[in-house]
């Protein structure tokens, strides 16, 4: 029987203007983040090298942002990081491990599925593996953002991620391993309470999903 992929609203694809984008900006740090603007992907790849120590373990959570800004490769492959991903070598299929191997890292880098007007920032997973790190398992947290994935509310960010994140997802993992996606938890991070602990680099140009 064939699976018919679930469509895609493509207006969720387009960048979100300046003064969305200042407005989100703006009320993330009245919530206790960090926030920086850039003007591209590669800005921001610059950028999260300052931001990520070296003396410090590192996990990138599994993204379309940091494999397409290159980030992921940065991080887990250079050998400058102290890669939570390069040191734990082949996992296999044990699906649990991979789960736990990014639960508690010092520094977690990743990115969200949506950003609100108002400051909250939205992330949907399958496995929840990335649950843990981003609401209080690291120390650290950094979270890069397209333009794309700012929203005006809470309710459009998460029919953002049904109409948009899930389906790109179901078809990235359809298209290279003949399986699919699925929503089995979403997180919504509202307010940091550790001060310096997250940081957000939102991105004036669209990328991931």
């Amino acid at each position: 029987m064939t699976v018919q992929a679930p469509a895609i609203d493509e207006a969720f694809a387009d960048p979100a203007g300046e003064a969305r984008l200042g407005r989100a900006a703006a009320a993330l740090r009245d919530h206790g983040y960090a926030v920086h603007l850039v003007d591209t992907a590669a800005e921001a790849r610059k950028l999260v090298a300052d931001l990520v120590p070296r003396d410090r373990e590192v996990f990138t959570a599994s993204s379309e942002t940091l494999r397409l800004s290159g980030i992921a490769e940065d991080i887990d492959e250079s050998g400058e990081y102290q890669s939570v991903r390069a040191r734990s070598g082949d996992l296999g299929d044990d699906v649990q491990a991979r789960i736990r191997l990014g639960a508690t890292p010092e520094v977690v880098v990743g990115s969200v599925h949506a950003v609100t007007e108002d400051g909250r920032m939205l992330v949907a997973s399958a496995s929840g593996s990335q649950i843990a790190p981003y609401a209080s398992g690291a120390r650290q947290a950094v979270w890069v953002v397209g333009a794309q994935k700012v929203v005006p509310d809470e309710e459009t960010g998460l029919r953002r991620i049904r109409a948009y994140s899930l389906p790109r997802e179901w078809r990235r993992l359809h298209d290279l391993y003949g399986q699919t996606s699925f929503i089995g938890k979403i997180l919504i991070l509202e307010r940091e309470a550790m001060p310096e602990r997250g940081t957000v680099v939102l991105v004036r140009e669209a990328i991931g999903f």
